[in-house]
């Protein structure tokens, strides 16, 4: 049976202190018992996945949910990585020789790897610095005298070794270290490097930087502003802000420009630096080391050693600590934000079985168009051209009403491209037309979003699965079915290509895919799958399913017609009981032998069925959707040693609604007759339309003009909003009203508080110059221009809402 891909299989693990430290600490972490934690480990250790521990071991887990089991399963693999790290440096410095109590008790307690890292520093295999060589020569003891007893006079104590030095002077000048000035630069290495590796020190600063430090970016010396590339990121030419609230989007805005070299960023103190004098940081390390300036003779040369070790030593690496953290919690917010849209994506409503016509919009090439059944299957496609340079509008029309009368098409899906808003002008007149001759005809039109129709054209799965199609329209089938079943469709493409994060090719590409084929399959299970007509790609998301047991399936459905119960699946190559165990709850088989394989309960809790029969006296049949008869039934009557209360609730539920859609109905945004254009904005006016992204900082709104609107977060809700998700979801229809539109840069300002006043002017003009529309792209929104920002400042509309959010700081 194939593990979760989410994540790799723990495997066994040896060492029960270090297990129960583990389980300990996220108990602790999840505000849940360590029981409830070693049962969950013991299942994912055991091959379980979380889909399938999550729904169908709630008496082991005592109820532990898929998002804590999600968060058990991440936390768990990074634990024991910093176990098994914690171990190897033990052992390499009891090997040298150099283990002390203390230290041992230090690097026991360390509860990061970057901790861990800090105290290991001074132990690790390194390359040989100017401090060793200082060493080497015998400088070690001198450094240490001099530092204890500032009343000592280097150049003096330095001449006096170089005379006492036993190789000779001549020996030492071969060493590097030729004369007094020499000699003390070694017991400035010296110093420095210890000072450097001292734990406890570096911790300390690390923190407070965190907390006082500016995160500071402007323009490259050199760049052009008015380059396009360098232009888009002309909101961060001179921008600060406290590192520890710098939001995601405005750190890998950044972070995007310094990699281009557009940006040049620093981590800076706010402080006015006086010459002669130490800065906050040296004054810091000062006090670590319990020195302070007393105009003794060796005062000076410690304060300068102080200075060395900052500005050479401490502050690059400490910057690129924290820049490193800075990145990593960014990119985790950018990863959540993607799998939340994902998620909204995936479960979004289906249309249903409907007769769907695709288009895929395009000017010169045409609009592609496919007609697929009830069931998805293929049953027309069709090019026409009723843009420029053909203008064929009324042949177009005729093609389209053929097709539509032809295969009874109720639906057309027309993706949101290049060409989409008059591609839905021609969908409209096709409908007019269309009831004007038959007034009883129901056909609605919906736009719906293309990203990643292009990429499953072109795949090796579009191949097989459309093998006598052109890729051209391929494009058009997946934008049709992906309004029958969004879910089945979308788990086709590879998720980094549905287009709904923020900033997917600047994150962590390990931790993105491993974060989004959760999701995915989290999605799948919670919905179920059904077993005679699902995809192999669908297939391979159930719990347990690997791609090579769905496509193994898939090719047992070919051979011998529908399965007609679940129990045939042990019939499949290489789907063991375990396979079996792990994938079957989550399988549907409509019209089959058992109408409980038509809902979630699953196989090894039939016999709980049987005394249920037995106790009510009916059939299944007459049970499965008998809402008067099951709601009457106690759990606790039918729990024995092996199926709880809870597990017996849960099936009294499923039986209740068998094979239910955990999905909302379906149901489109209506655009404005007469909006079809940014041009054709008005400010005032009030639309409906579809929420295609969300950030942190508002939402983008698809309103058919081409261009998203941006919902700014103060303007989603009359009371305070932390996270736009709190409000709405991608996918969502809503109505907005239009605040301000800038046509120069393409910008729309939102707001949903459609009672609230009107904005004041140049909104759009302080949005972000890198802003993009949602599902083409990524977009970030920077604070206003200049300055130090407010963390909860963090929109693209930033300059519009100022007055609002000085409220909120």
């Amino acid at each position: 049976m194939a593990h979760s891909p989410a994540f790799p299989a723990a495997g066994p693990w040896e060492g029960p202190t270090d297990l129960d430290k583990i389980l300990l600490q996220i108990a602790a972490e999840l505000k849940v018992r360590p029981a409830q934690v070693n049962a969950a480990v013991e299942l994912l250790d055991g091959g379980a996945t979380v889909p399938f521990i999550a729904r169908y071991r709630k008496e082991a887990t005592d109820g532990l949910d898929d998002t804590q089991l999600r968060e058990l399963e991440v936390r768990l693999v990074y634990l024991r990585e910093l176990e098994q790290r914690r171990g190897a440096i033990l052992k390499s410095i009891e090997e040298q020789g150099k283990l002390t109590p203390e230290l041992r008790a230090a690097i026991e307690a360390a509860p990061t790897k970057q901790e861990l890292e800090d105290l290991y520093l001074p132990y690790k295999v390194k390359r040989r610095t100017k401090g060793m060589i200082a060493r080497e020569a015998g400088i070690e003891p001198l450094a240490d005298r001099l530092f204890a007893d500032p009343t000592l006079d280097p150049r003096a104590e330095a001449a006096a070794f170089i005379t006492a030095y036993e190789g000779g002077a001549e020996a030492l000048a071969t060493a590097g270290f030729a004369d007094a000035l020499a000699v003390l630069d070694g017991v400035r290495d010296i110093l420095s490097e210890r000072w450097t590796e001292d734990a406890a020190l570096v911790r300390t600063l690390r923190e407070w930087l965190w907390d006082e430090g500016l995160f500071k970016s402007k323009l490259m010396d050199g760049k052009n502003e008015q380059d396009a590339d360098v232009a888009k990121f002309r909101d961060y030419f001179d921008y600060d802000e406290p590192i520890r609230r710098v939001p995601s989007h405005r750190a890998l805005a950044v972070f995007r420009g310094r990699t281009l070299d557009i940006l040049d960023a620093k981590l800076m103190l706010d402080e006015e630096l006086v010459p002669g004098q130490p800065s906050l940081a040296e004054g810091r390390i000062a006090v670590h080391l319990g020195w302070s300036h007393a105009k003794r003779p060796g005062d000076d040369l410690i304060r300068r050693t102080i200075a060395w070790t900052w500005k050479v030593k401490l502050s690059l690496s400490l910057e690129r600590d924290l820049f490193t953290r800075l990145r990593e919690e960014a990119e985790h917010v950018a990863i959540k934000v993607f799998g939340a849209n994902l998620r909204d994506l995936l479960l979004a409503a289906p249309a249903g079985k409907r007769v769907v016509m695709g288009l895929d919009p395009g000017i010169r090439t045409g609009v592609k168009v496919a007609v697929v059944s009830d069931t998805g299957k293929v049953l027309d496609t069709a090019t026409v051209y009723p843009h420029e340079p053909r203008r064929d509008w009324e042949g177009s029309i005729h093609v389209l009403g053929r097709l539509c009368a032809t295969h009874g098409v109720n639906l057309i899906a027309i993706g949101n491209g290049t060409a989409s808003r008059e591609t839905d002008k021609l969908a409209a007149d096709l409908i007019k037309r269309i009831q004007q001759m038959a007034p009883d005809t129901a056909i609605e039109k919906v736009v719906v979003s293309e990203a990643g129709a292009s990429v499953y054209s072109a795949s090796e799965y579009a191949s097989k699965e459309l093998p006598d199609l052109d890729v051209s329209l391929r494009g058009a089938v997946s934008i049709a079915r992906r309004l029958q079943d969004p879910l089945a469709e979308l788990v086709k493409i590879d998720p980094k290509s549905i287009g709904v994060g923020q900033y997917q090719h600047d994150v962590n590409q390990g931790e993105l895919a491993r974060t989004l084929v959760a999701v995915v399959e989290d999605c799948v299970n919670s919905v179920g799958v059904d077993l005679n007509t699902a995809s192999a790609p669908l297939l391979s998301r159930v719990s347990g399913l690997s791609a090579a047991v769905a496509a193994s399936i898939v090719r047992w459905r070919d051979a011998n017609g529908a399965f007609r119960n679940r129990r045939q699946l042990l019939d499949v190559a290489g789907l063991g009981p375990k396979t079996f165990e792990q994938a079957a709850g989550f399988l549907r088989i409509r019209g089959g032998d058992n109408p409980l394989d038509l809902s979630g309960v699953h196989p090894e809790t039939y016999p709980v069925i049987e005394k249920i029969i037995a106790a009510v006296g009916r059939p299944v049949q007459d049970l499965v959707g008998n809402a008067d008869v099951i709601r009457k039934l106690k759990p606790e009557a039918f729990a024995d040693e092996k199926f709880g209360a809870i597990t017996v609730k849960d099936i009294l539920v499923e039986l209740e609604k068998p094979g239910r859609d955990p999905r909302p109905d379906f149901k489109v945004a209506r655009f404005n007759d007469g909006v079809e254009d940014i041009k054709d904005l008005q400010e005032g006016m009030v639309l409906e339309g579809t929420v295609s992204n969300v950030a942190q900082f508002g939402a983008f709104v698809d309103l058919g003009v081409h261009q998203d609107g941006l919902v700014h977060v103060s303007q989603l809700s009359n009371k305070f909003v932390n996270d736009a998700r709190e409000v709405v979801k991608t996918g969502d229809i809503v109505k907005v009203r239009v605040i301000e539109v800038d046509l120069a840069r393409k910008r729309i300002a939102l707001t949903m508080k459609l009672d609230a006043p009107a904005q004041p002017k140049g909104a759009a003009k302080a949005a972000d110059n890198s802003y993009r529309p949602a599902g083409r792209g990524e977009r970030h929104a920077p604070p206003a221009r200049g300055g130090r920002s407010d963390a909860s400042a963090g929109g693209a509309m930033a300059a519009a809402f100022a007055k609002l959010q000085q409220g909120r700081r």
